[in-house]
């Protein structure tokens, strides 16, 4: 399991200054994530994705939810009605519950990839005054020795907290 720490930073030299340290060690370029303003130079870290950037995953879990749910009152209403009394009852409830989850995630994620990430919202200001927002997605185990080692050296870096897990999939 994972934890996403948070760290607004002064500018972009600093930005390049801690990327490099998270490198020497040992956190992986792939769980390093950098937002700064569209006109930043960011071209030599590791930026944000659309997954970080938007609320794509949320919207894509929320729609699994209210979409299998859906089907599966929607299948139950089915076995009422007398013209399908002759299907097996569970095999109608189970796929039309699976149709509902699969078109509510891709309904949902279809909202979702459009919406920005709701969680950065808190940052918008920060970031459009030139301050760059450093996200990191560490195993529990090294979420103290990361943080210590950014705030010590870096005093400037201003921690943000953490989410409390990471979707497993992205």
């Amino acid at each position: 399991m994972k934890k996403r720490l948070y760290f607004l930073l002064p500018d972009i030299e600093t930005t390049k200054k801690v990327v490099d340290e998270l490198l020497l060690a040992r956190v992986d370029e792939r769980f390093i994530h950098v937002m700064a303003r569209s006109e930043a130079d960011v071209a030599n870290l590791p930026k944000a994705t659309m997954l970080q950037k938007t609320d794509l995953v949320h919207g894509m879990e929320l729609g699994l939810l209210v979409g299998g749910l859906t089907g599966t009152i929607a299948g139950i209403v089915l076995t009422l009605i007398p013209s399908f009394s002759n299907i097996a009852t569970g095999g109608l409830v189970l796929a039309v519950a699976i149709a509902g989850a699969l078109i509510g995630t891709w309904a949902a994620g279809m909202i979702g990839i459009s919406i920005n990430n709701t969680r950065l919202a808190k940052f918008e200001q920060a970031i459009a005054q030139g301050q760059v927002l450093l996200m990191l997605d560490l195993p529990k185990a090294r979420v103290h020795e990361i943080s210590s080692l950014i705030t010590s050296h870096y005093p400037r870096a201003m921690s943000h907290g953490t989410e409390p897990t990471i979707p497993a999939f992205p």
